[in-house]
């Protein structure tokens, strides 16, 4: 299994796995996701690795009928500028390839900022480490083992 399912069964959440057959030719991997599970979108969420300008990396977790606001992610983390990292440094610091990064079980443990959002969810899904793979599990398990801080990061 992959270390986000691994640190989910340590600490003893609960959770769910689904996975399906992942396209190559998909334009976007979370509404992917969504689609393939029939998962209401509003629920799906995608983990984006961002590089604050002061060099800092840091997640962004947003709604994958979204967008990630760059100024509220920069704001929330104490910067003035936010940009989407290059994909190597993402999949360095994660240990997870694009469209895989789960925000849980990352090599690196980076500063996670979560669409507040989620907190209106019972249960929101994540990648789960890999492409073709999605765990259900509630907002506040994921926001207590990432560390995450609920802010308003989506656009759109």
């Amino acid at each position: 299994m992959t270390p986000a399912v691994k640190v989910l069964e340590r600490d003893g959440a609960a959770f769910e796995l689904f996975s399906y057959e992942h396209d190559p030719r998909a334009p976007a991997y979370g509404e992917e996701a969504a689609n393939a599970l029939q998962l209401d979108p509003r629920t799906v969420f995608k983990t984006l690795v961002a590089r604050l300008d002061d060099g800092r990396l840091v997640v962004g977790i947003v709604p994958v009928v979204a967008q990630l606001d760059l100024k509220a992610l920069a704001k929330a983390a104490g910067a003035r500028r936010a940009n989407m990292a290059e994909a190597a440094a993402a999949e360095r610091a994660t240990g997870y390839v694009l469209g895989g990064i789960s925000p849980l079980g990352q090599k690196k443990r980076l500063p996670t900022f979560l669409d507040a959002s989620a907190e209106t969810l019972a249960c929101m899904h994540v990648s789960g480490g890999r492409r073709g793979l999605e765990i259900a599990l509630a907002p506040a398990d994921l926001i207590r083992l990432c560390g995450a801080t609920p802010v308003p990061l989506a656009r759109g």
